[in-house]
């Protein structure tokens, strides 16, 4: 059997790691794998995929800092001479990026099956990218890995029962990749206090808008006299921070971190704000409150099981969450939202 698996973002590199060091224990089973260059990142060197244990792709696309459009039209054109080369039985996509969407319709076009990853997950906030891209995945895909039992309700709301697709409650392979990469997590080289709560703000809709990202600053430095707060700040922020003169005192703005830094961060937090999609879940990974500066979430069960707030960017919601959550008790459920941890032998499994 020959997978060919597509990926574009840091964060699939991460899943794609987790899959494929399963997929190794599999002799009969031959994994391709095709980097869009979606996400252009110069941190990606040899000691990231070193540090990581990760495959290096067979194929780099080098597609990238385009528009939508333009960026899902090369990518697909690109994927498909890749596929009739490769002439693999499955096409491998995770996730919700124009990455996703250009290798599964490349596949869809020439009949190759398509395993999705993170199936069913739903914001319903069809303004997103990410929305339309998941769902149009979903609906070309031939064997839907659903995370959470939320993703499988949401499929079958849709009629996806009706439909020629398998689908396969697979838990969450962020979860199974976390809880291995805790084990060589790294402290990061900056000094960091006794106790402290880890922030990120990356999202267009907070950061381009500069009285949402004020009024967020804002609530944090009042957080930050109560506990110190780290956030790891993207330098595209720090610019609109410096820009608009946003007083950041009293935070400790760092440089963005690696992925095995970032675990370590969580691991020693005290609570998590964010408005990351990922970031969310690795809080409840790691037994951390998390507050979500974001007015959907599509990891809804953690809202309604209460781990996870989400606040929007108003300035006394922000605060009065996080004092909620600090008076807490974190109680892990012995049922497990995103699965036992093997979703990647799990997914294997119903590929044969």
């Amino acid at each position: 059997m020959k997978i060919v698996t597509i990926i574009g973002a840091r964060p699939q590199f991460i899943k794609a790691g987790t899959f494929s060091r399963e997929l190794l224990k599999h002799d009969a089973v031959e994994e391709v794998i095709v980097h869009t260059g979606q996400h252009f990142d110069e941190n990606m060197s040899d000691i990231f995929f070193n540090q990581m244990q990760i495959p290096r792709p067979k194929y780099n696309l080098n597609i990238n800092g385009k528009s939508h459009g333009a960026m899902t039209g090369q990518m697909l054109e690109a994927i498909e001479n890749v596929l009739i080369k490769e002439q693999p039985n499955w096409v491998l996509v995770y996730g919700d990026t124009n990455s996703t969407l250009a290798g599964a319709l490349a596949a869809s076009k020439l009949h190759i099956k398509i395993v999705h990853v993170e199936a069913g997950l739903r914001s319903f906030n069809i303004d997103m990218p990410e929305e339309i891209n998941r769902i149009l995945t979903d609906r070309i895909s031939a064997l839907l890995c659903c995370p959470t039992e939320t993703a499988i309700k949401n499929l079958e709301n849709e009629g996806y029962n009706n439909l020629d697709c398998k689908i396969l409650n697979s838990g969450d392979i962020m979860y199974e990749g976390a809880m291995f990469y805790k084990t060589i997590s790294k402290k990061p080289k900056f000094t960091i206090p006794d106790t402290y709560n880890l922030c990120t703000i990356h999202r267009a809709e907070n950061t381009n808008d500069v009285n949402k990202l004020k009024t967020i600053i804002n609530s944090l430095q009042e957080i930050s006299e109560d506990r110190p707060v780290i956030i790891p700040i993207h330098p595209r922020t720090r610019n609109v921070l410096e820009k608009n003169k946003i007083d950041t005192s009293k935070l400790i703005l760092v440089e963005p971190v690696g992925y095995l830094e970032m675990v370590w961060l969580i691991q020693n937090s005290k609570m998590v704000i964010t408005d990351s999609g990922g970031l969310q879940k690795e809080a409840y990974f790691f037994e951390k409150f998390c507050v979500t500066l974001r007015e959907e979430t599509e990891w809804i069960e953690l809202v309604d099981n209460g781990y996870n707030m989400l606040v929007g960017t108003g300035k006394q919601n922000i605060i009065n969450a996080y004092f909620k959550f600090k008076d807490m008790e974190f109680i892990s459920r012995k049922n497990k939202l995103y699965g036992n941890g093997n979703t990647s032998a799990e997914i294997i499994k119903a590929l044969f």
